[in-house]
């Protein structure tokens, strides 16, 4: 197994509100060949999306990944509500700066 940045090695990292009370991550990698060995190797997995993230476990709903688009989509429970009071990101367009430093192995 090697180490891979995930910048260098997906497209596209992006967050965004999938309703007030959950954020969606998307990673969509450049080719089919690097999604297949990521998914194979599990590398992005709920255990270090909640340790990345500093969150439990248990805040991590779901985790999919989606060959038809060579990308794994990631739902947490947002800490607080889009548009509550302290919220800063409203729209959840900013979230995903953490997974810009993740490094993977596969």
């Amino acid at each position: 197994m090697e180490k891979h940045a995930l910048i260098d090695i997906a497209s596209v990292i992006r967050s965004k509100n999938s309703g007030p009370y959950e954020l969606t991550f998307d990673v969509i990698f450049k080719d089919f060949e690097t999604y297949e060995a990521v998914k194979a190797a599990q590398s992005i997995n709920k255990e270090n999306f909640s340790a990345l993230y500093g969150i439990d476990l248990t805040d991590v709903l779901h985790l999919v990944y989606f060959d038809p688009a060579k990308a794994v989509k990631v739902t947490i429970r947002r800490p607080i509500a889009s548009g509550d009071l302290g919220e800063t990101d409203v729209y959840g367009a900013q979230q995903h700066a953490p997974l810009m430093g993740l490094v993977i192995e596969y």
